[in-house]
């Protein structure tokens, strides 16, 4: 009769161990990724209010609709000439990560 291995099923234990590790590590990519989007996003927006402004329309309503992710929860800030959109960065973990700025100037058009 064989003698038993004392490594037997050490592969099956070593990959339920790191799982989790790279479920999160995924995950983190995924928010990474995600944070990106949202500050290309905003500034994207922030360019068509800047536009709007320009041509003497409302921006906000043109950052609602610019803003591919968050355009509802949009901030929109008028400074003097420039127009400042801050939007939410979507959450994947259970973590706030705060909003994403970005910022548009544009010369009034005649």
């Amino acid at each position: 009769m064989p003698l038993p291995h004392p490594t037997r099923g050490q592969a099956s234990v070593e990959l339920v161990a790191t799982l989790p590790v790279l479920g999160l590590l995924v995950l983190s990519m995924l928010q990474a990724a995600f944070a990106g989007y949202a500050a290309w996003s905003a500034t994207t927006a922030a360019r068509a209010g800047a536009r709007a402004a320009a041509v003497g329309k409302d921006p906000v309503v043109a950052v609602r609709r610019a803003a591919p992710l968050g355009g509802a929860a949009a901030r929109v800030v008028r400074r003097e000439d420039a127009v400042v959109v801050a939007l939410p960065i979507p959450r994947v973990l259970p973590v706030d990560l705060g909003r994403v700025t970005g910022r548009a100037h544009l010369e009034p058009q005649r």
